[in-house]
């Protein structure tokens, strides 16, 4: 049997398919381990102020300054659970209000946020009327519009009506969410066909009945992205509460704990606090982090949905 050798043409070609695929490896190879490098430095910058606050909340005052450990790094003493007693009994756990207070106004305009934006987004999307170009445009506009420019004529809107220093003062202003409506329209156009509402329709089903069965699992996705910025936006909200409100039992915890920071900047006249700050920031970011955790899944799941087969 005769052996079926490549000529010196083919191996030529062959060392030079090889070799040019070694150079290929090695050009893309750099731009990657680039890349990776750079979102591992983007990764050390996010988790830094994370990681501080971790190790802060089990120091006490002096550990926090003068610490053997730096301001990385763990102490000799562990004092989280000193800390914590701390929260309880200072002011008679009023802490422990705020951060209920925080829950409150959290899950209310949060939720309420996110119903008005899936409703809102879904009329612009697949209801012609007539002003709803014009409408739009406005809405846009609002999203531009930083929100605490809005604080001081929102808190004279609230006093004309005798609401200043209630809840409904923090609540009602968190039910507007300019970009949740402009982010449900967007996906309500893509991930809801017109054809599967069309087809909903001719066999009988109410606008009701389509938008509740057929176009709201659709948005999952999106309605649980507006509920999550929502949320983090109202729980962090600052400025806003602390304009309307002056009850401390009515105080959220970001504005509960920067009361406690002013105390503590006040020197020998003041209280140094800044065990229980810390330790009432880290407490304070837990539920946020639960959440993320919990719901992420459905950002991704359901993202085909919308798709015709």
């Amino acid at each position: 049997m005769a052996l079926v050798t490549d000529t010196p043409q083919q191996q030529d070609a062959g060392r030079k398919t090889r070799g040019t695929a070694a150079r290929n490896r090695a050009r893309n190879g750099g731009p990657r381990i680039g890349s990776h490098i750079f979102l591992l430095m983007l990764v050390i910058y996010f988790i830094t102020p994370l990681w501080w606050l971790t190790v802060a909340s089990t120091k006490d005052t002096a550990g926090l300054f003068g610490g053997s450990g730096g301001p990385l790094w763990f102490d000799d003493g562990f004092h989280f659970f000193s800390n914590l007693q701390g929260l309880f009994e200072r002011q008679d756990g009023i802490y422990w209000r705020w951060l209920g207070n925080s829950f409150l106004y959290a899950i209310s305009g949060g939720v309420g946020a996110t119903v008005l934006a899936v409703l809102a987004g879904y009329g612009f999307a697949k209801y012609n009327f007539r002003g709803r170009a014009a409408f739009f445009g406005i809405l846009l506009g609002a999203v531009m519009v930083p929100l605490t420019a809005l604080v001081i004529p929102t808190f004279v809107l609230l006093s004309s009506v005798d609401l200043v220093n209630t809840i409904w003062a923090v609540i009602l202003p968190s039910l507007l969410s300019p970009f949740g409506v402009y982010l449900m329209r967007v996906f309500a156009q893509e991930a809801v066909p017109d054809e599967l509402l069309d087809a909903a329709r001719i066999d009988g089903a109410g606008e009701i009945r389509t938008f509740f069965q057929i176009a709201l699992p659709l948005l999952r996705p999106a309605i649980v992205t507006v509920l999550l910025l929502s949320v983090v936006g109202t729980w962090n909200n600052f400025f806003l509460p602390l304009a309307v409100l002056s009850d401390p039992l009515l105080l959220p915890v970001t504005v509960g704990l920067n009361g406690w920071q002013a105390l503590s900047n006040a020197g020998s006249g003041g209280e140094a606090l800044w065990n229980l700050i810390t330790t009432g920031a880290f407490i304070s970011i837990i539920p946020l982090i639960i959440a993320f955790l919990s719901l992420q899944k459905y950002w991704q799941g359901g993202l085909s949905l919308g798709s015709l087969k």
